[in-house]
C-alpha cells in the first residue's frame, strides 16, 4: 500500500474530523500558481473530503491552516472568504514547513453533522 497512513476523514459522533489537505491538482501533484492557487485548491480538496462525509463548508466548526510563510496570511484570507461564510468557523494558522515539497499550505476541519 502507498501513501501515508491515514483516512482523509473519520466520524467520532457527530463530528467528522478531517486530515490535512495540500493543494494537489487531479494529477496528484502541487498545483502551479503561488499561494493563490494553492490555497484555493486546498481548501477545495477539503470542501470534497467533507462532502464525502455528507457536510458542507456551513458545517465546520474549526479550521487548522498551515502556511509556509507569514507573509500568505492575507491570500489565504481571502479564498478562506470565498469558502466559508458568516459566521465563520473557529481558526488556527500556523507557520511552518511542510512535508511535501512545494506546499506552501495544508488545512484541516473538524465539522459537526446536523
Amino acid at each position: 500500500m502507498s501513501g501515508p497512513p491515514l483516512s482523509p476523514a473519520r466520524r467520532a459522533g457527530p463530528l467528522v474530523f478531517t486530515s490535512g489537505q495540500l493543494a494537489r491538482g487531479d494529477d496528484g501533484q502541487i498545483v502551479a500558481g503561488g499561494i493563490e492557487a494553492q490555497a484555493e485548491q486546498a481548501l477545495a480538496n477539503l470542501i470534497a473530503v467533507l462532502a464525502a462525509e455528507g457536510c458542507t463548508a456551513a458545517d465546520v466548526v474549526k479550521v487548522t491552516a498551515w502556511l509556509t510563510d507569514a507573509r500568505f496570511g492575507a491570500a489565504f484570507n481571502a479564498a478562506y472568504r470565498r469558502h466559508f461564510g458568516a459566521p465563520f468557523p473557529a481558526r488556527s494558522t500556523v507557520v511552518s514547513a511542510l512535508l511535501a515539497d512545494g506546499a506552501l499550505i495544508e488545512v484541516e476541519a473538524i465539522a459537526q453533522r446536523a
